[in-house]
């Protein structure tokens, strides 16, 4: 069994360290991969911290994997060696459920394999993820990546971009189409420049003004200050679409308020304590609440293939694998345009 050079943590109160872990041999459908970047999310830090429960230790993060094909297994069709590839928040799932079987393998009805911190099929041992210098997966849960792109501003697409990519397709967002985008991060900036060359009116909805100029170099149309009182009776009934990335206590039924008869906020963010919701702030207007995780491998492959076509990658900063435990703290403040991203060849 392999063993590859990785950076993870022992325990949830340790920072991250240099280790080695083990991967599997290469099967007749795998391929086995060389990464060169991998991008840091914020679940990342929930995960390895156990702020959500169940984290299995050692623990290797990372789903936003980008590098090269270096060796296929027998049966491998899609994939030869040299390929530019990518790997995102999963890696495998039954294949055969009625989720599976449309698509949806983020919703298998048995659970899919997450990248990291899931039980692995193969060895008896958490799945490890992309802070490491390779990874064995599926063929299946491969993705194509164009070499028209950075590597390194493609490497959060697969799960910033897919993330906020999914709603907007799902929810239609399109010309003729008012979207509102909470709090301008990584999945934030990925909204509005998806949205934007979507072809929808986009409104950046922050706390900070700071942030105007930003959103508006991102393609966002307008800016709204939410500390600002009059922004909700401005835009009160403004909005076909919102795309809520906030991870922070805040009052859902404000933003409500902003959409117009037969509007949805999606919520992507996951707030650490449950938010009330008036059934009023949806009666008023047959006004729906949603939620969406990232998206199966089929509308992934879409997304990337989208975003080539429409030169679309992240906003990063690409870092060293041993300024991580920096890299977290500067997370948790904003203290960063927009994405981390993880030179892995330097592990």
């Amino acid at each position: 069994m392999p063993q590859v050079k990785a950076y993870g943590s022992h325990a949830a109160h340790k920072p991250l360290e240099s280790l080695t872990i083990p991967r599997r041999d290469v099967l007749p459908n795998d391929v086995q991969i060389q990464i060169e970047y991998c991008g840091i999310c914020h679940s990342d830090i929930h995960t390895i911290r156990n702020e959500w429960g169940g984290a299995q230790y050692p623990l290797v993060p990372g789903h936003e994997i980008v590098g090269r094909v270096l060796q296929v297994g027998s049966q491998v069709k899609k994939f030869k060696v040299g390929d530019a590839v990518g790997v995102g928040c999963m890696v495998d799932s039954c294949h055969t459920c009625s989720s599976c079987q449309k698509d949806l393998e983020q919703f298998c009805m048995s659970g899919a394999t997450f990248t990291y911190n899931s039980p692995d099929k193969h060895l008896n041992k958490p799945t490890y993820g992309g802070y490491s210098s390779q990874i064995v997966v599926d063929e299946s849960f491969v993705l194509k990546v164009s070499s028209k792109l950075n590597l390194a501003a493609v490497a959060p697409l697969l799960c910033a971009g897919i993330t906020t990519y999914s709603p907007l397709k799902h929810w239609k967002a399109g010309p003729g189409k008012k979207v509102g985008v909470v709090g301008l991060g990584g999945l934030g900036h990925m909204a509005v420049k998806l949205a934007a060359s979507m072809g929808a009116e986009v409104t950046m909805l922050s706390t900070s003004s700071s942030k105007e100029a930003d959103s508006k170099k991102l393609g966002a149309h307008h800016f709204a200050n939410t500390k600002d009182a009059l922004t909700f009776k401005k835009l009160s009934g403004h909005f076909d679409l919102i795309i809520n990335t906030i991870s922070a206590p805040h009052d859902y039924n404000q933003y409500l308020g902003l959409l117009s008869v037969d509007g949805t906020m999606v919520l992507l963010g996951v707030p650490p304590e449950a938010i009330p919701v008036s059934a009023f702030a949806l009666i008023g207007g047959r006004k729906s609440i949603a939620g969406s995780l990232i998206g199966g491998i089929k509308e992934t492959q879409e997304m990337l293939d989208y975003c080539a076509e429409h030169n679309i990658v992240s906003d990063i900063e690409l870092i060293n694998p041993d300024q991580i435990n920096d890299a977290y703290e500067r997370m948790i403040k904003g203290d960063v345009k927009y994405r981390f991203v993880m030179d892995t060849s330097k592990l």
